[in-house]
């Protein structure tokens, strides 16, 4: 997998489903709270990474 994005989606997706299962003993709360985890990890490596484009190494 050489894509950066689809890395950062799948260890997002693992990391939202332990705090999930963790956090949440509803089946359908886990479900609701991990896919939101899940949206807010990808949507803020997102803003993060749009804000450090111009910055140069």
């Amino acid at each position: 997998m050489h894509s950066h994005f689809a890395l950062l989606v799948l260890f997002s997706f693992f990391v939202s489903l332990v705090f999930a299962v963790l956090m949440k003993d509803d089946p359908r709360e886990q479900l609701q709270f991990g896919s939101m985890l899940l949206a807010a990890f990808v949507i803020a490596a997102l803003v993060f990474g749009w804000l450090m484009y111009p910055f140069p190494l």
